[in-house]
């Protein structure tokens, strides 16, 4: 059987997906994994920690049901497939710490998402996703939840009782503003809500003081506001391609952020790409101190 899937693997690649065949909606190999009369549990993955399943880019439009049965599985992928709906028989699985989601086409999850009640991992994004259900407000092992790049423009009130949710992503959705319900996540250290709607940063946003990075490019954001300087946990901040002019004199407060960074992936101040007034941009190429201390001796004139 190994020599039969290696010679599969091979043949996989090409422009319909790895093993995709025409006309079919399974990898070879996971057919011969399934031949009759074995035991859906054998293909379960025992790691030293969890014990996962994955159907990853296998094009399927449905889950199959024996995954339902699976009980004692903790991490399942199934991620980039062609799910339209994932069925009310996923709350049976309770043991579940990850699960992603991902790459689908999905308009919302069921609501039995309630049920996992040792979900610490939800991936979500690159979806259609419309809501999010109230119910998985009731998550409260949630740690990590990625919702972007779906068409969400509000999120329910219940997920404020995600007490121990440290790291939200909503990028790329249609939030006009901050959902009321981020700023009760008191133990969030990294919120990504770029490329939204966004205008403006309410003041709440300084509740999450334990922030480390904190993403709001590509939206409308016509001011800095000096609440944001309370978060003085802050290593990444980043604003860049916004419609701000002016600059808050208290930024020195934000004491972790030792720099104007100009990559992506750097910590520091990312304030690019927006209209600021002169003489900052002059500025923004002379660093972070040399515009910290203009701004403090502004203030005092």
């Amino acid at each position: 059987m190994g020599a039969r899937q290696s010679g599969a693997r091979r043949k996989d690649k090409g422009p319909l997906g790895r093993g995709l065949l025409p006309g079919r909606q399974k990898f070879s190999s996971w057919d011969d994994a399934l031949l009759p009369g074995r035991d859906p549990r054998c293909l379960l993955k025992r790691g030293l920690r969890h014990v996962s399943f994955s159907l990853v880019t296998k094009g399927m439009t449905d889950a199959p049901d024996f995954l339902w049965g699976l009980s004692e599985m903790q991490k399942l992928n199934l991620s980039h497939n062609q799910l339209r709906a994932v069925p009310p028989e996923l709350g049976k699985l309770t043991r579940l710490v990850v699960l992603n989601l991902c790459g689908n086409r999905l308009k919302t999850l069921p609501r039995e998402v309630s049920l996992l009640q040792s979900l610490k991992v939800l991936f979500v994004h690159m979806n259609g996703l419309t809501e999010l259900p109230a119910e998985l407000g009731a998550c409260r092992s949630l740690e990590v939840l990625s919702a972007s790049h779906n068409c969400l423009s509000q999120l329910p009130t219940s997920l404020a009782d995600l007490s121990r949710l440290r790291k939200l992503n909503l990028s790329h959705n249609r939030f006009a503003h901050i959902p009321v319900c981020v700023f009760s996540l008191k133990e969030l250290d990294f919120l990504h809500v770029g490329s939204n709607r966004l205008e403006n940063i309410a003041e709440s946003i300084q509740c999450l003081a334990g922030l480390q990075i904190f993403i709001a490019e590509g939206n409308h954001i016509h001011t800095f506001p000096r609440s944001l300087c309370l978060l003085t946990s802050l290593e990444l901040l980043n604003l860049n391609n916004n419609d701000i002019q002016t600059l808050p004199a208290e930024l020195y407060m934000l004491c972790k952020l030792t720099r104007i960074a100009w990559n992506p992936m750097d910590k520091g101040l990312h304030i690019s790409r927006n209209p600021l007034s002169k003489p900052l941009p002059e500025l923004l190429e002379g660093g972070l101190e040399m515009l910290v201390s203009y701004l403090k001796d502004r203030k005092h004139t």
